[in-house]
């Protein structure tokens, strides 16, 4: 690694390797690690971390650690140290299939929380002391600021609160980054708050660089890492169907006059089916648009070159190799356009009120009256967890859930009488939209939003059914807001765990 990157001098003197930073780590220690789908995370030492732990259980040693991070990361991180078991307690959001697997076997304890609330339950020591701050730069400047790193994630809040610091100084990572990012340190503790001062999602509120207090470092590792990065699916007919629904609905909204040419900033989800809705815009018919959102997918990254889309504000730049490439051939482009932020403000309920978002995100499932499950399936076994979902839900302008109709080959319905876990309630679900069709349940009753959702979103083989419990629900529950029949209202999921599908056998 060229020396410039770390131009502090006494931090120069903190050059360790990964294993002896790792040896810095204490059995039982909370560690915040940068991270954010996938995007600046450390890449170095959670492996050494993960090989230290392995060896200590090799030899009958109890050795666990608290992990947090912003969102999830990668295999280097979270897969390293699940497979060895070597994580007590993980919060807030994760995805690595060894770890579900830990948390839904019961080795793993996890907690789910909105990602706009991690930092300030950290501030306000919900969680107990940080002890070590684990963090992925781009370089190190004379005074000890910090470029951060392809995400922002919870790295201010770790750096201002851990007791240690361990940076890795990814020479990977363009320098062309500086600049892109806005950390605000203005956010204070109750009663002390102030309004935060943003108006609009292309403004800058902070700095370009991370605050540090050098006597905190305990070590600097050098690392030449790329992120890991997938590629997206392209769009198929599915994804391409519900992008087309939502496309003609806010058209149909701009008719109305109940929104500008110019929509309002946008948020989106991360997946296959958000890059299609994305994709749909970028062809469609509306121009100069904003975004306001947690992740920079291929999806915003083309609108952006496209001229449809002329600023994006995120925590994170989660990019197929390919539009890596594109990414860091066109720093300077991007530089211009692109906005990285700490999740803390990109997640925040005023900003996100404030700027009347188009928030679209990804669920599990609905159940007839709107209530919508993104985190759980069947009930009991965590997927991923509910991320930004819910920050964005309760507070935009636009509140949209999409899905297809079914899930493995049709054997599940995502339309379901009574979700079996309530992530976003009634109350935060305006759109539901399927291949099927989209429903606007804006201003409906209960049973309003029941038969509206089963004649536009249910998929044909689920729909007889459907309207079959929701008549005998509305002649035999007995409150008649929400009609359930509640011996039955699981019914389908207690189905599918029995015989794998949750058709009712012919």
């Amino acid at each position: 690694m060229a020396i410039s990157r770390i131009q502090h001098e006494g931090l120069r003197q903190r050059l360790m390797s990964a294993e002896a930073a790792a040896a810095l780590i204490a059995p039982g220690a909370h560690v915040g690690m940068s991270g954010f789908t996938g995007a600046g995370y450390p890449k170095a030492v959670p492996q050494a971390l993960a090989a230290r732990i392995a060896a200590a259980h090799a030899q009958g040693q109890d050795f666990r650690i608290g992990l947090w991070t912003g969102a999830s990361t990668a295999p280097e991180l979270d897969g390293a140290l699940a497979k060895v078991n070597a994580v007590e307690l993980r919060m807030p959001y994760q995805s690595d299939p060894t770890g579900r697997a830990r948390i839904n076997a019961g080795e793993m304890e996890y907690t789910d929380i909105h990602l706009s609330h991690v930092a300030q339950y950290v501030w306000f020591g919900f969680f107990g002391k940080l002890d070590v701050a684990v963090v992925e730069v781009a370089g190190i400047l004379p005074d000890g600021r910090l470029i951060p790193s392809t995400s922002v994630g919870n790295n201010k809040t770790w750096l201002d609160q851990a007791d240690k610091i361990i940076l890795e100084v990814n020479s990977r990572m363009p320098e062309g980054l500086a600049g892109m990012h806005d950390i605000y340190y203005g956010t204070a503790l109750p009663p002390e708050r102030l309004p935060i001062p943003m108006t609009r999602a292309d403004q800058r509120i902070g700095e370009p660089y991370l605050r540090c207090d050098p006597a905190k470092v305990i070590a600097v590792v050098e690392t030449a890492q790329g992120d890991r990065n997938s590629k997206f699916a392209e769009p198929d007919a599915v994804s391409a169907a519900i992008a087309g629904h939502l496309i003609e609905f806010l058209q149909h909204e701009v008719k109305r006059g109940r929104l500008s040419p110019r929509l309002l900033p946008l948020q989106s989800g991360v997946g296959n089916i958000a890059n299609a809705v994305l994709a749909g815009l970028n062809a469609g018919p509306f121009e100069q648009l904003q975004a306001y959102t947690e992740v920079l997918q291929d999806g915003m990254l083309d609108m952006l070159s496209s001229g449809k889309l002329s600023h994006a504000s995120a925590t994170a730049l989660s990019l197929s190799p390919e539009a890596w490439e594109r990414f860091e051939r066109d720093m300077a482009f991007y530089r211009e356009r692109i906005v990285l932020r700490p999740q803390e403000i990109s997640n925040h309920p005023e900003l996100i009120r404030r700027l009347g978002l188009i928030a679209m995100n990804a669920m599990i499932e609905c159940d007839l009256y709107g209530n919508v499950n993104s985190t759980h399936v069947m009930g009991s076994s965590i997927m991923n967890g509910i991320g930004g979902s819910g920050d964005f839900a309760r507070n935009a302008y636009l509140s949209i859930f999409m899905t297809p109709s079914t899930a493995k080959g049709g054997k599940i319905s995502c339309l379901v009488p009574m979700a079996s876990h309530v992530d976003h309630t009634e109350h935060d679900v305006q759109i539901i939209v399927t291949e099927q069709g989209l429903a606007d349940l804006r201003g409906l009753s209960p049973k309003e939003r029941a038969a509206l959702l089963i004649e536009r979103c249910a998929h044909p083989d689920y729909r007889d059914a459907l309207r079959d419990y929701f008549e005998r629900a509305r002649r035999g529950a007995p409150g008649q807001h929400t009609p359930h029949l509640l011996g039955e209202a699981l019914s389908w999921h207690t189905r599918y765990l029995r015989q794998g599908d949750m058709r009712a056998a012919t």
